[in-house]
């Protein structure tokens, strides 16, 4: 049976062995616009792994475009080098590749440019906040100019194509959208007017690199912003760039940076945007390219199967596993290590202006400096806890040759990975949990489950190294009634032991107390399923569908005694949950700091003004520490072991996760 994944596709002449298309990402690997050698071996290492297409970016096309400083350039012929050995690399392991070339107009930030004003069809500021300078008449032309040579060069360095980014609230984007062009020209005013600096861009782009060069084109199917361009107007723009021969082939983004729909976190459905792909593909020619969270090889085919779009671009599911393409085309796609849009490596990092990352993959990002190699001598390690931590200590040590045995206390692998699967929208966490697990399976790691480990154990074994991932315990403050009949732990309540009143305080607004509040909140509201049952026979209106399914049973308060919530949460998914803390009605008060539980309910001091709130139950979310039992055990009889993940210091899993893989690989 045909596999519609790995059917042949041409983009313009180019032809492609599949159709898993990796998109251009902000990676913070390149210095001074030059490509490194981690750029390369991320690259590389992606089109080892099977990928049909893989493209760069994005890289700027002169020198007020970036308004970043780690990455890559087109806008320079001394440039071409460093991308043409990259091109090279890529194009080594069988993959064809491409760059997206950019200019990020009013996104850019000045502090990036040696204080450069941003440039932009009209002076309203981007994500920067910075005003930017309007452009006049003469720089618009030269900026479509500045495409075309970044075009150019692209080819110069032996690119298979290249891709233009017209989305994201980018400067070709921003010409289009009423809410950023206030232009009075020829390049402002009515959408036909907007939509000119694109489409000449495209045409620059196109008479540079002639016609047998593929050029793609990456659009937004919705700017989801209110007031900006819906589906349907750019569905004429993308016919617009079709009929004028611009492009080859147009690759669908949803959403500017700005927007307030969720695009990436894991509450968003697996191939939710291809309905976007969907439509343009029903108008255009031309290949069409459907993007964000398409992360397992099922989606992806389905998508296609179903003629929703043409190739699928799979973003961090590469991140998180390079081989993905390869394990899909031979039968072995059990075997993929899944992306769970956590963000906490990637997108993450680049707020912090860091290189990506990933939870789920220590090696990403470090495929220069993270190589494995053969111990001399094989070791006999142990490893105490089958959390993230341990699962990826007892992987590493593997690798370098040990023989390992891992251990855990209960019946299944994955530790608090299961309590963050357990609010709405979370649920992929247990998918790392099992991911983990199996990659013990296939790498024949020895797994002893329902096994707390003892003095006497350890005795027996005689192991040469001990590593010791025995997680965390939740934290009981020392609040007066904390011991109190209407008082239970957070983790309790994620893992549904307790019941709750319909009066819920939760002390404490980290993470694991906001995904608390909100697995309560969903209590008693309508199922995805049910809702889409009573939209498709209208049986209720979609005013009334929005409240069914946003007002629950629970009325719950958290309580922080910071003056911010969230504050361990990482600020590509903190928004989001903020966001939906406020939709389900969920009290939250910051600088409160409980006094008391009573039977009645808790005494706090809220801006140094004391109060009661009455409630049914207390949740305490105030923490947790580290599980020392067994280390403290240990040390007393002066056995030497290491501790990894929440053992050692309390963090995310991502910390557990990459530590557990650095103290394994060298052992």
């Amino acid at each position: 049976m045909r596999d519609p994944l790995f059917e042949p596709i041409k983009i313009g002449n180019l032809e492609l062995k599949n159709r898993i298309y990796l998109p251009a990402m902000h990676l913070g690997m390149a210095e001074n616009f030059a490509v490194t050698n981690k750029l390369v071996e991320f690259y590389t290492e992606r089109a080892r792994g099977g990928a049909g297409m893989i493209t760069i970016g994005f890289a700027c096309v002169n020198d007020e475009s970036s308004g970043l400083f780690n990455v890559i350039g087109a806008h320079r012929d001394d440039l071409i080098p460093g991308l043409s050995h990259l091109a090279k690399s890529i194009q080594a392991e069988g993959a064809c590749c491409a760059i997206q070339i950019n200019h990020s107009g009013a996104n850019a930030y000045s502090v990036f440019m040696d204080g450069t004003q941003p440039v932009a069809p009209s002076n309203v500021p981007g994500l920067s906040k910075e005003i930017p300078r309007a452009l006049t008449l003469d720089e618009v032309q030269q900026a479509i100019d500045d495409f075309a040579q970044a075009a150019l060069r692209v080819k110069k360095a032996g690119f298979d194509a290249v891709e233009v980014i017209s989305s994201s609230g980018y400067l070709i984007s921003e010409f289009l959208s009423p809410l950023t062009n206030k232009r009075d020209d020829e390049y402002g005013g009515s959408f036909e007017n907007r939509m000119r600096f694109g489409l000449e861009t495209l045409q620059a782009v196109r008479k540079a690199v002639g016609n047998d060069f593929p050029v793609l084109v990456r659009i937004n199917g919705n700017e989801f912003m209110p007031g900006g361009l819906g589906r349907k107007d750019l569905q004429i723009y993308a016919r617009q760039l079709v009929e004028v021969g611009a492009v080859d082939a147009i690759n669908v983004n949803v959403g500017w940076h700005q927007a307030r729909v969720p695009m990436l976190t894991p509450n968003v459905p697996k191939g939710l945007f291809a309905y976007l792909t969907k439509e343009i593909k029903q108008q255009v020619g031309v290949p069409v390219i459907a993007s964000h969270r398409i992360n397992d090889p099922k989606t992806a085919r389905e998508l296609l199967a179903d003629g929703l779009c043409d190739m699928t671009a799979i973003g961090r599911g590469l991140i998180t596993d390079p081989f993905f393409p390869e394990k899909a085309r031979t039968g072995n796609e059990q075997n993929i290590v899944h992306c769970i849009a956590c963000a906490q490596g990637c997108f993450d990092a680049l707020f912090r202006l860091a290189s990506v990352e990933c939870l789920c993959n220590p090696k990403a990002g470090h495929e220069d400096d993270r190589r494995i190699e053969k111990s001399d001598q094989s070791k006999k390690v142990m490893v105490i806890g089958g959390g993230p931590g341990g699962m990826s200590a007892a992987l590493a040590a593997k690798e370098r040759g040990h023989d390992v045995t891992l251990y855990e206390k209960e019946g299944r692998l994955g530790g608090q990975l299961f309590l963050a699967s357990a609010p709405p929208g979370r649920q992929e966490f247990a998918q790392l949990a099992k991911d983990l697990a199996n990659q013990l399976s296939v790498n024949y790691v020895k797994v002893v489950l329902n096994k707390e480990v003892d003095l006497q154990l350890i005795e027996d074994e005689k192991p040469d190294t001990i590593i010791l991932a025995s997680g965390a315990k939740s934290l009981t403050p020392g609040i007066p009634g904390v011991n109190g009949p209407n008082v239970v732990q957070a983790w309790d309540v994620l893992q549904e032991n307790v019941f709750t009143g319909q009066r819920i305080a939760v002390i404490g607004g980290g993470a694991v107390g906001i995904e608390t509040a909100l697995f309560l909140a969903e209590k008693g509201t309508l199922s995805p399923e049910s809702v889409k049952f009573l939209l498709v026979n209208k049986a209720e209106t979609p005013e009334d569908l929005f409240q069914l399914s946003t007002q629950g049973t629970k009325d719950i308060v958290v309580l922080e005694m910071l003056n911010r919530i969230g504050q361990d949460i990482g600020k590509s998914t903190r928004w989001v949950m903020v966001q939906d803390l406020k939709r389900y009605g969920v009290d939250v008060q910051s600088n409160s700091k409980a006094l008391e539980i009573t039977d009645e309910g808790v005494r706090v001091v809220c801006d140094g003004i004391e109060k009661l709130i009455p409630v049914d139950t207390v949740v305490l979310a105030a923490g947790s520490i580290p599980n020392t039992t067994l280390g403290l055990v240990l040390k007393e009889k002066g056995i030497d072991f290491i501790e990894v993940g929440d053992a050692k210091k309390i963090g995310q899993a991502f910390d557990a996760v990459h530590n557990g893989f650095n103290v394994g690989r060298e052992v």
